[in-house]
């Protein structure tokens, strides 16, 4: 596929969420971005901002099967991946796929449940794949994993291991719609449409399954220069080293960076990345994997401020 088409693809499934989502840029095109990069995405914001109905959308513009499973106290490992059941007319046990078995899996509030269940997303969130007794079973592809977490109510609730988070490839912040997207929001309802009844809002598939696969083989071509691998590294030995920070970002923080540079830089028509596609997409990627030092936090410092003030210390190549 041509990186022309793929940036028209990438507009017209923005397009196509944007007739129900309103408002909410970053979370609509980081999520986009994260399919097309075969990345996860974790995201972090009060209830009620519509994360749900962002992915329902998607799954509609893009042709895909999703699933959403509410985490709990009481879930267990097997009620994600699956089990096996034995069959008395063939005297044998069959596997039940489990929800994690289809294209986009929502993981509601992925911090209410235990760190057993939660950990049950580590083989599924990295090598897209499933092994129960034995036995290991491929996921179909394309795959995409969106958890939410709610940041203000911590009560029965348990701290995603660091192992688990360091598997998403974004960490997308959602706030409250500006007054103006409000207004459009509630617009929708006064004029009789509906976000639970999608049919409303004449949503068209502008993507099938197949093609988004084929956009993941696109962006391999984008070009990186060896200056820019070498601007990534340095970034992530600033954050390691930088006073505030106790722990600083793995490895795979950095392939995730090139990926998704070179998803991004294809999504605008491009086929070289820019220092600029780096620092836009260095919060999503980094603003999970940083922890700050206990007397940084009571000053107020933020994670997000930290990274932009390494961005700022760490100097861009120059094209």
């Amino acid at each position: 596929m041509e990186l022309q088409r793929v940036q028209s693809l990438f507009e017209s499934i923005l397009e196509q969420v944007g007739r129900v989502v309103v408002g909410q840029q970053e979370l609509v095109e980081g999520v986009v971005l994260a399919l097309f990069a075969e990345g996860s995405v974790l995201i972090e914001g009060p209830p009620g901002l519509g994360k749900t109905l962002l992915v329902n959308v998607l799954s509609k513009a893009v042709s895909c099967q999703f699933r959403r499973v509410q985490f709990t106290p009481d879930l267990m490992p097997s009620d994600l991946t699956g089990h096996s059941i034995y069959d008395l007319r063939k005297q044998e046990f069959s596997f039940n796929p489990g929800p994690v078995f289809t294209n986009l899996l929502l993981t509601d509030e992925i911090n209410r449940s235990p760190p057993k269940t939660q950990s049950a997303l580590l083989e599924v969130m990295q090598e897209q794949q499933v092994s129960v007794d034995g036995t290991t079973h491929m996921l179909q592809r394309p795959f995409l994993v969106i958890a939410t977490q709610n940041p203000i109510e911590h009560e029965g609730t348990y701290p995603l291991p660091e192992a688990q988070v360091d598997r998403f490839m974004f960490k997308l912040l959602v706030d409250y719609p500006a007054a103006a997207d409000e207004v459009q929001i509630l617009g929708h309802y006064a004029a009789g449409r509906d976000t639970r009844r999608l049919a409303d809002f004449n949503l068209q598939t502008v993507l099938r399954a197949e093609e988004v696969l084929e956009i993941q083989q696109a962006v391999k071509s984008v070009i990186v220069e060896p200056k820019l691998l070498t601007y990534i590294v340095a970034i992530l030995n600033a954050c390691r080293t930088w006073g505030s920070v106790t722990i600083g970002p793995s490895p795979r923080a950095g392939v995730n960076m090139l990926i998704a540079a070179r998803t991004l830089a294809a999504c605008r028509g491009r086929d070289f990345v820019t220092p600029d596609d780096i620092k836009e997409l260095a919060p999503w990627i980094l603003r999970h994997r940083l922890r700050l030092r206990p007397e940084a936090e009571l000053e107020g410092t933020t994670t997000d401020e930290t990274i932009q003030a390494i961005l700022e210390s760490v100097e861009a190549p120059k094209s």
